[in-house]
């Protein structure tokens, strides 16, 4: 049976995260003060001490997720990926733990990310609303329909469909998910419309982030959010990682292809659940799932 690491993405932060870590570990706490040295402020104490709203800050988010996972997985013991992948911001993550970036640039770059992200939802207000029991078809003929960009943004799990972009369209969007069926549209607290071709301006500055970085061999595959597809190809890596930002984040595929290629143990390193309830959603009883948020 073969073990997927996998990594979270946005929205899995919450007060107090890594702390025991940091407490415990000595790597740990090297790795943290050094994060502290790269981005110019002491992240750690709004992990560690901050308050809900402190942690949604953008410069805080991002950057907080990426260490509390990463730096988890380099102190775990018996850390021995057949495979990796990560959600969204998680496949930074999934990256550096799998060696594909050292733990320095893929830092660098979630900076980047965050930042410009926060640039582009200033820019271009975008929305994102949970689709639930609709077909994935179904969502995407119903996008496709409507005047103005709206589109799929997150397959997260049979009858979970993020869908993404400018907030008429995605009103409009959502009342005709409804009347074909939809359980629920359910508009979520965000201000922007990730994964969608408003996050343009994001994509294009991070690319010059991306192009600067050194890329390897990571120690197994990586299977990316815009193809599903395992790579352990550094240049297809760095050009699907840059594609991310505007492209859908493809997870029930993901899951289902890391299936077909043989794993059948699910591991969520860094802060919360949530992806270990999507892998049991979309694999049913036929995996194991379990979850690391310290040593």
């Amino acid at each position: 049976m073969k073990k997927a690491y996998i990594f979270p993405g946005q929205g899995s932060q919450f007060p107090g995260m890594a702390k025991e870590l940091y407490e415990n570990n000595a790597t740990a706490r090297e790795m943290f003060e050094k994060a502290n040295e790269i981005l110019g402020f002491r992240i750690t104490d709004i992990m560690f001490n901050g308050t809900t709203d402190d942690l949604k800050q953008t410069k805080v988010t991002q950057p907080a997720i990426f260490l509390h996972s990463i730096v988890l997985a380099k102190c775990l013991p018996d850390f021995q990926p057949d495979m990796v992948a990560g959600h969204s911001l998680g496949e930074f993550s999934a990256l550096v733990a799998a060696d594909a970036m050292d733990f320095e640039e893929g830092l660098r770059l979630v900076a980047i990310r965050a930042q410009a992200m926060q640039k582009a939802c200033e820019a271009a207000p975008g929305a994102m609303a949970a689709i639930l029991a609709l077909p994935a078809e179904k969502v995407e003929e119903i996008c496709t329909g409507i005047d103005g960009i709206v589109a799929a943004a997150n397959y997260n799990c049979d009858g979970q469909i993020v869908i993404s972009g400018e907030k008429a369209a995605v009103e409009q969007a959502c009342i005709r998910m409804k009347e074909a069926g939809a359980r629920r549209a359910l508009q979520l607290p965000v201000g922007g419309a990730f994964h969608s071709p408003l996050m343009e301006p994001a994509r294009a500055e991070l690319a010059e982030g991306i192009e600067k970085a050194v890329f390897h061999k990571p120690i197994c595959p990586v299977y990316q959010n815009v193809t599903a597809l395992p790579s352990t190809d550094p240049e297809e890596i760095k050009s699907n990682l840059l594609s991310q930002l505007t492209s859908s984040v493809k997870w029930t595929q993901s899951v289902r292809n890391m299936m077909e290629d043989g794993a059948g143990h699910f591991i969520e390193v860094g802060p919360g659940q949530v992806l270990q309830g999507l892998v049991s959603k979309i694999a049913g009883k036929e995996v194991i799932t379990e979850g690391y948020q310290t040593l």
